[in-house]
């Protein structure tokens, strides 16, 4: 059935949102996925192409490299972990909150790998 302005389309039958949380949970999985990747091409970025480009020493921008390989791995486990637990939790009818001190943990990771790559490249350059 087409939409028209006077009727829209049929849609399944919504029952208590089991399925649309499913699905958006589905989702959030896929956006700690899609961040671990883009994590991992910062890391071969500021990590490899990087250093060739800026000239000096190649050692911190390496470093900076591992340390956001190492935030796209931690990103990437944390995801699978916390999609098995809200899997999990819709199974029971229950809520899984994500944990406060992970956000934070994994925010000022972030921020302090930022700024050390700001501060590499400047004194690099």
């Amino acid at each position: 059935m087409t939409a028209t302005p006077e009727r829209p389309p049929e849609e399944a039958p919504s029952g208590d949102g089991t399925r649309r949380t499913a699905l958006a949970a589905e989702r959030t999985w896929l956006a700690w996925w899609r961040t671990g990747l883009g994590a991992s091409a910062v890391a071969i970025g500021v990590g490899r192409i990087l250093p060739g480009l800026a000239g000096g020493a190649r050692w911190p921008l390496t470093l900076l490299g591992i340390g956001y390989g190492v935030l796209a791995l931690a990103i990437l486990i944390i995801g699978a972990l916390r999609q098995s637990r809200v899997a999990g939790a819709l199974r029971a009818g229950a809520y899984e909150e994500l944990s406060p001190t992970l956000v934070w943990a994994l925010t000022i990771g972030t921020i302090v790998l930022g700024l050390a790559t700001l501060v590499a490249v400047a004194v690099e350059l």
